[in-house]
């Protein structure tokens, strides 16, 4: 089969307990515009028990079809049925795109999935769009074009590597959360609903889940913050982020972290910005403490207004801030707090 016959722009959307993750409409968005350049259509491929009533949510979020696989073996994720389901999905429909969410879910998923149906797969892509490739013609080599051009950070994030799959389909990607943007909905859009079950047949590669323990945690979804007070090492020690947390408290914000912080264990992972930590969009962000390393503003540079304070002048944080202060922020930031005390209602 030529490469030619595979179309259209396929989203894994995925959901746990019956809730989409916000990640599926976060590719559905990405979807919408990739779609559009390639002049087809998006699909989403919704997965798991009892799950048929999510199709129209999907709809409002950009999906032009969804393909819903409905049974008890999908009720939770396992590996086994779910890379099953999906690259039966893809062998019978045969879609030109796939997108997966870099989840705990999409990172065991994405992979399995891409193996089975013999192509490649571009992990923790941060810009995805069509375009040619080689993106600068070779004499000698063909130039082919409406290509998916995945670019994503190499070697520790140091270098950024725009790869494609041109000789393959479907071209596949895992995306962070975080780095690309749901459309607005359409309130009481539908889609063009499809059934497929493949069939499974339970072996030895099906886990058995024998209890699921919930916890229940306190900690703030720094990815839902509209204003973050981020402190580095910097900051100096545990104790010390009260400073960043009373200036929080002040302007309703929440406090976040680098991987410096985490691994010193002042913070919890969770709080964590960056390459290894979570992807921020708020429309403000304090970088206090914070050098400013390209693993760090790959988390948060697309962030509405950026202020930076730190004591090194030559700090990195201070060529993408929209607002720089340079001096000793144990200084600054109490300062800055009281100041904004007088205005803050």
């Amino acid at each position: 089969m030529g490469l030619e016959e595979y179309k259209g722009v396929y989203v894994f959307a995925q959901q746990v307990d019956n809730e989409l993750s916000g990640i599926a409409f976060e590719l559905l968005g990405k979807a919408k515009e990739l779609a559009k350049d390639l002049n087809t259509d998006v699909t989403a491929m919704l997965l798991g028990s009892g799950i048929k009533g999510l199709a129209d949510q999907l709809a409002e979020y950009g999906a032009d079809k969804v393909i819903v696989v409905d049974d008890p073996e999908l009720k939770e994720y396992r590996t086994e049925p779910y890379a099953h389901a999906v690259s039966s999905i893809i062998n019978e429909y045969k879609p030109e795109i796939v997108l997966v969410g870099a989840t705990a879910i999409g990172r065991d998923l994405g992979p399995r999935v891409s193996a089975r149906v013999a192509t490649g797969l571009t992990a923790d892509c941060t810009v995805l769009e069509i375009g040619d490739f080689p993106l600068n013609p070779i004499p000698g080599q063909e130039q082919k074009h409406n290509q998916l051009l995945m670019t994503r950070p190499a070697f520790g994030g140091n270098t950024i590597a725009t790869i494609a799959c041109p000789d393959n389909r479907p071209q596949m990607a895992t995306v962070r959360p975080g780095v690309m943007q749901k459309i607005d909905p359409v309130a009481g859009a539908k889609a063009e609903v499809i059934e497929y079950n493949p069939g499974f047949t339970p072996n030895d590669k099906y886990v058995e889940i024998v209890e699921i323990v919930k916890e229940i945690s306190n900690t703030v979804d720094i990815m839902d913050a509209k204003i973050l007070v981020s402190g580095g090492r910097g900051v100096g020690s545990k104790e010390n982020f009260q400073i960043l947390q009373d200036l929080a408290d002040v302007i309703g914000g929440t406090v976040s972290c680098s991987r410096a912080v985490v691994d010193n264990g002042w913070m919890p992972k969770e709080l964590q910005v960056g390459q290894t930590g979570k992807t921020v969009r708020p429309n403000v962000y304090f970088a206090i403490g914070i050098s400013g390393a390209i693993q760090h503003a790959a988390g948060m540079e697309e962030s509405d207004i950026i202020v930076a304070i730190n004591k090194d002048e030559t700090a990195p944080i201070f060529d993408i801030a929209d607002y720089g202060v340079v001096g000793d922020l144990n200084k600054i930031v109490p300062k800055l707090t009281e100041e904004l005390k007088k205005v803050v209602k």
